[in-house]
């Protein structure tokens, strides 16, 4: 069953380049979000909380604060509308 699913990830599923980042790093993820028949790229700059998992399942968590409320949000690495992600600071964890 492992082979199955490790050959299904193998095939469908491109890896992307992303630079590396972790825990404590200030980083820009852009990302294309498809409203209708419109199609525009969205931002979304934070600190990233955790990164969990690894290859292909891999997630990271980036909160932010709007205003006085946190916002937490947790994005797949191989997410398709993921476009690129930049650092802006490098944190001290």
């Amino acid at each position: 069953m492992g082979n199955l699913v490790k050959f299904v990830e193998d095939e469908f599923i491109t890896k992307k380049e992303f630079p590396d980042f972790a825990a404590g790093d200030t980083i820009t993820v852009y990302y294309e979000i498809k409203e209708g028949e419109k199609k525009r790229t969205q931002f979304f700059r934070g600190t990233v909380i955790q990164r969990r998992g690894s290859g292909r399942t891999e997630t990271f968590t980036i909160r932010k604060m709007s205003g006085t409320v946190g916002v937490e949000r947790i994005f797949p690495i191989n997410l398709p509308a993921i476009q690129k992600i930049e650092i802006n600071k490098k944190g001290a964890v």
